[in-house]
């Protein structure tokens, strides 16, 4: 007989089996597409985010080919600047005060620099404002030019009278121009350096220099004598090192989020398997049939294996288009953070990224076709006189499945979630939940006969029921494949939802220790300056406060390629700092003589600096050296906060200025009351500035801000669930209906109708328990690699683990009744066929 051509077959095999059952292909597709939508959106946001984030802060530093910026806001002494202009290669240098301000109210933050015009034109000449045509106002000192974005956000127009404050101060100016140059993604305002350092209180300080090199000059070498001349107070920086630590201030959020991205593609994954499974299962006799016709066993394997590429290529292609949909819904409902909070003042500009999509795409195709391998080699392996007489779960039930597998790849699992971060990244951590989740499903015959075991051996039961333990227990095999889906899709949601719960309730709780006090006080815009030692005094004798503490927060650059870490001088007891601070272990004894602080745990992660340490801070100009006294629990500043009593920050900086304050209110004082008159002893500039709020509002706000940051991750879960859904229905029912003859024949022995509707409904709820008891259990092992691997190694956070209950009831009752109900509505359409046609073959 001539050979069956391989291309026939599969036009045969792959079109007539998609137009008998499409809808099965179609959930193999959008499980793919699933991961590959939410891979390739959380990319496009990110990327566009990180994009206007990096644009804006290339149009605040400008074109300058080198920086000396200041560690703190507090900027570093204006000699400096000839120093550099002195040295050999340099040919330029434009000196900038650079402070935050706000505009009479809280309307969001504007970058003022303070800018000598001529030094600028040659360093940084986009940042030199255009005046009105027949305006003389360029050179008043009330003269500043606004570039769009600060137009828009200030709703003001050239010529307009507008008010900021900043370092403490309020002053008036006059719109004079605009800044051609910046583009309209930061709100930055330009005014002359002299008014800068006059109006703002900056005299004698400088917080940035612009370097431009003489043209072929050694970059190298120029950097290594600037650096040689620096104080301790400035640091060199340049494009790429600004490019680091923008990059820095978003890099684990983003990634993070499309690892998540790729779990759920790889369930997506496991999904797909179990449908080449069963549809290969269901189509064994076609298949035994082609082969005695002269399909070569190779040909099978690759016809079935095309058919995952097929599946791939699907959901590839609608998950492209649904994560640019998404991305599109996110910029617009999210922002370009996605919600985190980590760019604020930029704008994303969605753009799509054709390579990105190439790669998302192509990880989609080969997570489809590498699930259909193994189905495809098990059809190849078959004996075709075999498989033309029966179909199913070939397995002799005496065999004890395989567990020894899978238990090797979570213990591998194990060992990767042991592993240290590498680029400062949890990659080892994704490794481990990835070779967890492969470990748990492959080991799913094996558990499903263990937890099935004792109900098979229970006496008394009903013959309806006694079938199905029966058939679940003898047919482990076929048991695992209708599991994977349930099991991977449970155990992912049930990861997410562990580690949300457990960081949101930390998170409270944290709230909850750090915020004792009745009422608190916080100055918008006072990074140089804030409340001075009288207006301290001044609140703190308003009626109705029986206790005020006040705080001096500060951002101190630590590294050029990192984000600026928050030094804090508050009222600290060194003899008993926990008082104040919530610590992690104990505090260890202060030697005489040593200037204690306290570092908080991203701190500690991130310059690696632990109980006992020394170390050096550039404070008031030069580097002092301290102890570390302590690790304390912060959950506010990512990038690291130290904390110092604030009679050593005093005499260290020389700044008795505070930006906060927490007041306790005299018995029976009312909130409202004194926040009122606090409000009207602050000084007239700061009053418009500072925000007042109780505890009670704040936990609020702070639980809005991470369940904003979290939407996405919430996304996944809800997805998850839809996933395992669908999952369910889709093996149920292709299971079910591949059963046919096996109905007749029950039906020809005796066996009722409702005998047999009772006999799926215990299969379906059994199944559906073990899945859900088993993607539990794997879901559990998982979240603790996300809440103690991949949390501390992403955001330098550890917390408790805390379970949430009532989800993950909810979430046994809906998949144990999805499963019973789609097996029940299956079997009716099998049993609606003749038995006497259902067994014809067997005649």
């Amino acid at each position: 007989m001539t050979a069956l051509l391989p291309l026939t077959a599969a036009r045969w095999l792959v079109i007539g089996e998609w137009r008998a059952h499409p809808g099965r292909a179609l959930i193999g597709a959008l499980a793919i597409a699933v991961g590959v939508a939410l891979g390739f959106a959380v990319h496009l946001v990110n990327g566009a985010a990180q994009d206007s984030f990096a644009g804006a802060v290339s149009t605040v530093n400008g074109a300058a080919d080198l920086q000396v910026v200041a560690r703190s806001p507090a900027g570093f002494a204006e000699a400096l600047y000839p120093q550099l202009a002195r040295i050999e290669g340099v040919a330029a240098v434009s000196p900038v005060v650079r402070l935050v301000a706000h505009s009479g109210g809280l309307t969001g933050r504007i970058t003022v620099l303070g800018l000598d015009g001529l030094r600028a034109a040659h360093v940084t000449p986009s940042l030199i404002g255009a005046p009105l045509a027949g305006s003389a106002r360029g050179f008043d000192a009330t003269a500043i030019f606004v570039s769009r974005a600060a137009l828009a956000q200030l709703q003001k127009r050239a010529g307009d009278p507008v008010v900021l404050v900043a370092a403490g101060v309020r002053r008036d100016f006059i719109i004079a121009g605009t800044l051609p140059g910046a583009g309209d993604d930061e709100a930055i305002a330009v005014i002359d350096i002299a008014d800068a350092q006059w109006r703002f209180g900056q005299l004698g300080r400088l917080q940035r220099l612009d370097i431009k090199l003489v043209q072929g000059s050694d970059r190298a070498v120029i950097r290594a004598r600037i650096a040689a001349i620096l104080p301790a107070d400035a640091d060199l920086a340049s494009a790429a090192s600004e490019g680091e630590r923008s990059d820095a201030l978003s890099r684990a959020y983003r990634v993070n989020l499309e690892m998540l991205a790729m779990v759920a593609l790889l369930t997506g994954g496991f999904l797909v398997y179990s449908a080449q499974s069963l549809a290969v299962a269901r189509r064994r006799p076609q298949f035994a049939l082609l082969r005695v016709l002269g399909l070569r066993r190779g040909a099978l394997v690759a016809q079935l294996v095309g058919e995952g590429v097929i599946i791939g290529v699907i959901g590839a292609a609608i998950g492209i288009v649904l994560g640019h949909g998404l991305a599109d819904l996110a910029v617009t409902r999210l922002g370009g953070d996605l919600g985190s909070g980590l760019f604020h003042a930029s704008t994303a500009r969605l753009a799509f990224a054709p390579g990105a999509a190439l790669v998302f795409a192509g990880i989609g195709v080969v997570v489809a076709v590498a699930s259909s391998i193994v189905p495809a080699v098990a059809a190849g392996r078959a004996q075709p006189a075999v498989a033309l007489k029966g179909i199913g779960d070939a397995t002799d039930p005496r065999r004890r499945p395989r567990g020894w597998p899978g238990l090797v790849l979570i213990g591998l699992g194990g060992l990767a979630a042991l592993g240290p971060p590498l680029w400062e990244l949890p990659l080892l951590g994704y490794a481990a939940m990835a070779l967890i989740l492969a470990g748990g499903i492959m080991v799913m015959p094996a558990l499903a006969r263990l937890l099935l075991a004792p109900a098979q051996r229970v006496a008394g039961l009903t013959p309806a029921v006694d079938l199905a333990v029966k058939r679940l227990w003898g047919a482990p095999e076929a048991a695992a494949v209708a599991l994977c889906g349930i099991v991977a899709s449970t155990s992912l949601m049930v990861a997410m939802a562990v580690m949300v719960s457990s960081f949101r309730g930390s998170v409270d709780e944290w709230l909850g220790a750090v915020l004792p006090a009745d009422v608190y006080l916080h100055v918008e815009g006072a990074e140089a300056g804030g409340l001075d030692p009288a207006a301290q005094a001044r609140l703190a004798v308003t009626p109705g406060v029986a206790e005020m503490r006040f705080v001096r927060q500060v951002p101190l650059r630590l590294a050029p390629d990192r984000p600026a870490v928050i030094m804090t001088g508050q009222a600290i007891d060194a003899a008993d700092p926990g008082g104040t601070l919530l610590l992690i272990g104990d505090a260890v004894a202060v030697p005489a003589g040593e200037t204690p602080v306290w570092v908080s745990e991203p701190m500690g992660w991130l310059y690696g600096l632990k109980p006992g340490d020394r170390t050096a801070l550039p404070l008031g100009g030069t580097m002092r050296p301290v102890f570390v006294a302590g690790v304390w629990r912060d959950y506010a500043r990512q990038f690291g906060a130290v904390a110092m009593a604030e009679g050593d920050f005093a005499r260290l900086t020389g700044d008795t200025t505070k930006t906060e304050a927490a007041v306790t209110l005299a018995r029976g004082a009312d909130a409202g009351t004194v926040i009122a008159a606090l409000r009207r002893r602050l000084p007239p500039g700061l009053a418009a500035q500072t925000l007042f709020a109780e505890p009670r509002q704040m936990r609020t706000m702070a639980l809005a801000i991470f369940d904003r940051s979290f939407a996405v991750t919430y996304a996944l879960e809800a997805i998850a669930i839809i996933i395992g859904l669908i999952g369910v229905a889709a093996t149920f029912s292709a299971q079910t209906l591949a059963r046919n003859r096996e109905f007749g024949m029950l039906r020809h022995i005796g066996v009722t109708r409702a005998q047999i509707m009772t006999m799926l409904a215990t299969e379906g709820a059994g199944l559906g328990l073990v899945g859900v008891v088993a993607g539990i259990g794997l879901g559990l092992v998982m979240a603790q690699v996300l809440i103690h691997v991949v949390n501390p190694q992403s955001f330098h956070w550890t917390m408790e683990t805390r379970l949430p209950w009532g989800l993950l009831a909810g979430l046994v009752a809906a998949l144990v009744g999805a499963a019973a109900g789609t097996a029940v509505l299956a079997g009716r359409r099998a049993l609606s066929a003749d038995a006497v046609r259902a067994v014809r073959d067997d005649w």
